[in-house]
């Protein structure tokens, strides 16, 4: 026995969790991708980021990672997008608590084997970083012996992300947009 649609009475469309026909499953369909947009390749890099995937609603794309609008140019200088940043370093079986608005300039001049976290934050956040941990606080240094808490509190800094390039490029792209 055939289903019909809920909404017009025509047959249902086979195999459809929903009772609805072809036309009907896709205005649904359409509804959800106005909503959430749909994940893409983008039709060229992010001028902000430099990331190929992206997110097409009927609007227009927005970069997956920074979410900029593709197409918008990205801000001039360097102080456009300025993101004050306390990082966590790791270099052997010590890691290095420091802060920079220009992390990869930064790393370029210090010896480290992974990126760990990025934490918002000043001078201000890193003094408390150092405070905290100052239990494991190799004398004269930013680095600090590896431990269960300090390992936590990276875990809770790192939490929800894979990539801290992500999350800073995601924060420099929101600043940039109060900016603008």
């Amino acid at each position: 026995m055939d289903t019909v649609c809920a909404l017009c009475g025509s047959r249902a469309h086979p195999g459809a969790t929903l009772r609805l026909c072809l036309t009907h499953l896709l205005e649904a369909h359409d509804l959800v991708d106005a909503e959430f947009g749909v994940t893409d390749v983008l039709p060229s890099p992010c001028a902000f980021c430099g990331s190929r995937l992206g997110v097409r609603y009927p609007s227009g794309w927005l970069c997956a990672v920074c979410e900029w609008r593709v197409g918008e140019p990205p801000p001039e200088g360097p102080a456009a997008s300025r993101v004050d940043v306390v990082y966590y370093l790791r270099f052997r079986d010590r890691i290095k608590i420091g802060t920079t608005a220009n992390p990869a300039q930064r790393f370029s001049a210090l010896p480290h084997d992974e990126v760990l976290a990025f934490e918002r934050g000043d001078r201000a956040v890193e003094h408390r970083r150092h405070e905290q941990f100052a239990h494991l606080r190799i004398p004269g240094t930013e680095w600090f012996e590896t431990d269960q808490t300090l390992l936590a509190h990276v875990g809770l800094v790192r939490a929800g992300t894979d990539d801290p390039w992500a999350v800073l490029a995601r924060w420099r792209s929101e600043a940039a947009a109060l900016r603008v």
